[in-house]
């Protein structure tokens, strides 16, 4: 009763919109569903059609295959973590203060300087491959986790989304702290910080994301086995299980589980932490 009250206020317009809507996104599950149910079959049908979405032969082994094979995921998935975790709050708190500078902090040349940052992310990621490699060498951490976690604390567009963030923040409540003789730090720790959760929450999923999916940095700077990420590992399974699919279904399901969790709990906090950080630009 409530779904039919709910469509028949709906204007044919809007009617429309949630229709299509609907559509694009069973269009875009659909492979996430097949995905999972072909983990959970016989080789033999994989390509059976009519697809059966739910297996008449369930089985386990792919995903056994996968986490207990010579070359384990939760090695994979321990360095992916790893690098996810540290990258994700670092870049957060990092993206904080300088944003904390731009938006809150009146210096000469800071309009200038922001710009100047901003059009870095012009710089195709691709372009960096080459210095960062010299200067990984040089500073000996080639083939480490930090080559990975370092250059991931620096994120432009966490810094350009919280600064937005922040100058939506009023004026009045600093100006009234400063009055009372608090300074910088103290605004920013006990008074900014705060109200700009949902804003921190938006950013560290988002860069958690981008931590967890990394394939081209991974590719280029490690070379030891025991250090690769879940991206790495499996794209090492595919090549060793050339005609597995459904191997490699439940390789590929495995390494969504983490982005799954994340998005389930923090979704609510993506769509208000965008929302507040377009107000003011």
């Amino acid at each position: 009763m409530e779904v039919k009250k709910r469509l028949s206020i709906l204007q044919p317009g809007s009617l429309l919109i949630t229709v299509i809507m609907l559509a694009l996104a069973i269009v875009m599950i659909i492979p996430f569903l097949w995905m999972i149910s072909t983990s959970l079959k016989t080789p033999s049908e994989v390509f059976k059609y009519p697809i059966e979405w739910i297996p008449s032969n369930l089985t386990w082994e792919h995903h056994q295959k996968v986490w207990s094979g010579a070359k384990s995921f939760g090695t994979y998935y321990l360095n992916s973590l790893k690098i996810s975790i540290i990258g994700m709050v670092g870049a957060t708190f990092l993206s904080a203060f300088a944003a904390y500078g731009f938006a809150r902090i009146d210096f000469k040349g800071r309009n200038t300087l922001f710009l100047l940052y901003l059009s870095m992310m012009m710089i195709p990621p691709q372009v960096l491959f080459v210095p960062k490699f010299i200067m990984f060498e040089w500073a000996g951490i080639y083939n480490t986790h930090l080559a990975l976690i370092l250059p991931g604390l620096f994120t432009i567009f966490g810094v350009f989304m919280l600064r937005q963030f922040f100058l939506s923040i009023p004026n009045e409540i600093s100006e009234s702290a400063f009055i009372d003789g608090a300074g910088h730090f103290r605004i920013f720790f006990r008074l900014i910080l705060p109200l700009a959760k949902p804003a921190l929450a938006t950013l560290a999923i988002i860069d958690f994301s981008w931590q967890w999916n990394d394939y081209e940095n991974a590719l280029v700077f490690l070379i030891d086995e025991n250090l690769y990420t879940v991206p790495l590992g499996l794209q090492n399974f595919i090549l060793e299980n050339t005609v597995d699919y459904n191997g490699m279904m439940a390789a590929a399901s495995a390494g969504i589980i983490p982005m799954i969790i994340v998005f389930a709990i923090g979704q609510r906090y993506i769509i208000q932490g965008l929302t507040n950080s377009a107000v003011k630009g």
